[in-house]
């Protein structure tokens, strides 16, 4: 199974609405897949005393990206990075086991012309530091609110067609770092 994260917890957010035209590829393809939704993060996650113990609302999430087969990342950018709630998930997950292998795409989407490039290489950075399995296909939007239409879905057929090939790209990787997905 493929864990899709939208990467910010804005409710409505376009990156979920990428997130979700995201899914609904994988699942054209055939391949199982579904979104953690950042949004969806229990409060109780944000108290200091979770960096000691995780409280229980929060190991459903947890677990659900260590049993991932691999990980699509969908990250907005604010203020030239990723955003701060997408930092802290990673950094409340178990370590090393988390990342250590995990194959990992990404898609940067941002208001501005390059796409949230910006975010996109600094989780690069993360996800490597972890021993992360990087995959090199990434996908940028740039102009986000000019690229969905009245439905959340993206309106230009060339850039679904490179989402639809990474995920088709994603899914062989998986098959061939980890024999099947």
């Amino acid at each position: 199974m493929i864990l899709i994260i939208a990467g910010t917890n804005r409710p409505d957010s376009n990156t979920l609405k990428v997130a979700n035209q995201i899914l609904t590829l994988y699942r054209e393809l055939g391949v199982e897949a579904r979104i953690l939704d950042l949004a969806q993060l229990p409060r109780e996650i944000f108290d200091p005393a979770s960096y000691a113990e995780k409280p229980a609302s929060f190991i459903p999430l947890s677990d659900a990206v260590i049993q991932a087969e691999g990980l699509v990342i969908v990250t907005p950018e604010y203020n030239g990075s990723m955003p701060g709630v997408l930092k802290y998930f990673i950094d409340m997950l178990k370590f090393p086991e988390s990342f250590e292998g995990k194959p990992v795409a990404f898609v940067g989407l941002a208001a501005g012309m390059w796409g949230a490039l910006r975010s996109v290489e600094q989780l690069q950075a993360i996800f490597g530091y972890r021993n992360a399995h990087l995959f090199p296909e990434r996908v940028f939007i740039p102009g986000v609110f000019n690229q969905l239409d009245e439905t959340g879905r993206l309106k230009d057929t060339a850039l679904v067609e490179r989402l639809k090939n990474q995920a088709l790209g994603f899914a062989d990787f998986i098959k061939k770092l980890k024999g099947s997905i």
